[in-house]
């Protein structure tokens, strides 16, 4: 199963840009997209429910119009959507699509940015804490597959300054810690599988040539629970493709 996720930064605003084309040639089972800012009555049927992929899921944020905001395009049926955390804190903002799939169970989530205060940071480590939680429990049954924006990079490796953002959030010391702790419950990060080098990136700033001069951050992934490491075939990510600040990532998975 090949799987992308990409946060294309306002969905109407990337099938503008030849998103459709990146789409329909990319080959992929399931498309998972993030921030996609958009409630599907305002899209048209094509775009809301794109014909080279069999079922369609959105989950748009109650909270605020235009906001945060996921999609999904499938063509393996799944056996049971969901669309949040067991927590009601985390369940109106439109940050996740749970797909059940036979051999696992499949995440596309927008995590939090912690950027904005003290309490949004503090709501960003809640949410971590509960999809950790949710996943351990649901993992008794059938492996883990996650896949999208963390908005926190890992390692200093995974960007290209981090003495000068050590103390703003993508990168603080807490943040960081969480995906520690998450890697020891048992969760592989999958690009690392393949790629130890640096200058790997999934997100550049607008401003400064970011993007131009590859000063990035890695903050997408695709994580899986440690029972499908052998499965992983590859990870990738593909920063030649434009029309967001972010950049579509891979997997594929032998099942």
């Amino acid at each position: 199963m090949i799987i992308y996720s990409w946060n294309v930064n306002g969905y109407r605003a990337v099938i503008k840009k030849n998103f459709r084309d990146w789409l329909d040639a990319c080959g992929a089972d399931v498309v998972m997209l993030q921030e996609t800012k958009a409630h599907p009555d305002q899209l048209g049927e094509e775009d809301r429910e794109p014909d080279s992929f069999s079922n369609h899921y959105w989950n748009w944020s109650k909270k605020k119009k235009g906001y945060s905001g996921v999609a999904c395009f499938a063509n393996p049926e799944p056996l049971a959507v969901d669309t949040g955390l067991p927590d009601p804190r985390f369940q109106d903002e439109g940050r996740v699509l749970h797909l059940e799939y036979p051999d696992f169970h499949l995440f596309n989530i927008y995590f939090p940015n912690g950027q904005m205060s003290d309490e949004r940071l503090d709501f960003k480590l809640g949410f971590y804490d509960s999809f950790l939680a949710h996943a351990e429990e649901l993992r008794r049954d059938k492996p883990i597959v996650v896949g999208g924006d963390f908005n926190t990079a890992h390692r200093e490796i995974d960007l290209k300054n981090p003495k000068a953002n050590a103390e703003r959030s993508g990168f603080l010391p807490v943040e960081r810690a969480w995906l520690d702790k998450f890697i020891e419950h048992g969760y592989v990060d999958t690009f690392r599988l393949f790629e130890e080098g640096p200058h790997h990136y999934s997100w550049w700033s607008y401003r400064f040539n970011a993007r131009k001069n590859n000063a990035g951050w890695r903050i997408d992934y695709f994580f899986v629970s440690e029972e499908l490491r052998d499965k992983v075939v590859r990870a990738w990510i593909e920063p030649d493709i434009l029309g967001s600040d972010h950049c579509p990532i891979g997997i594929e998975i032998d099942i």
